[in-house]
């Protein structure tokens, strides 16, 4: 399943590029992903051309995300299924034909279930929906733990840029600076007064 579909791609001259989504964000891991895989990190990128790179992602249990995304975050699908009803006109049926048959999963569940789809998913809602979408996703391999098939290949580890973490909201910080700015002109105002006051009581010792 993961040699699958190599043989459609053209692999001359193509990286293969390594990511470890080892404590990475998944946002920021699909993003980067889906740069490379469209070739938009590469000189000679246009969209009408896949020169994508080939993307092995692994540790994909490992991915972290933020906030309380792993029970608010919910993947939907249909089963196709119709409903089929006693009586009722075809006209009428298209009206109530998708009805039921709405699964849902939570994020939780799914990195229990498969890891590696929840990393698909983020990649390609990231491609734009066009014909060259497939053959991306056939550059895309995923792996849940560190060990891949490829390690005949010239693999390339790619370094994720370094993550800005915000330490606090710009409004707090702007009101924290004021605050700081306020306490070093008062001391500044006292030790003024202090000044003033020395200087006083010499010219009266004088």
């Amino acid at each position: 399943k993961a040699l699958a579909g190599l043989r459609r791609i053209n692999l001359e001259g193509l990286r293969w590029r390594v990511f470890d989504a080892k404590g990475q964000v998944l946002g920021r891991l699909a993003s980067q992903i889906s740069t490379v895989i469209q070739g938009k990190d590469k000189p000679t990128y246009a969209p009408n051309r896949d020169d994508g790179d080939m993307c092995i992602v692994i540790n994909a249990k490992d991915v972290c995300v933020t906030g309380r995304k792993l029970t608010d975050k919910v993947y939907y699908w249909h089963t196709g299924q119709v409903l089929l009803f006693s009586g009722v006109s075809f006209k009428e049926l298209k009206l109530i034909a998708y009805v039921g048959h709405l699964k849902e999963r939570s994020l939780k569940d799914q990195m229990a279930k498969d890891p590696t789809e929840v990393i698909r998913k983020a990649v390609l809602r990231m491609l734009p929906r066009n014909k060259l979408r497939d053959d991306r996703d056939r550059k895309l391999r995923i792996f849940a733990d560190s060990e891949h098939p490829f390690g005949d290949r010239p693999l390339e580890p790619y370094m994720m840029p370094p993550r800005k973490v915000r330490e606090m909201r710009p409004r707090v910080r702007r009101a924290l600076i004021r605050a700081q700015k306020k306490a070093e002109e008062q001391e500044q105002g006292c030790s003024q007064r202090k000044g003033r006051k020395r200087e006083a009581k010499t010219e009266v010792a004088a």
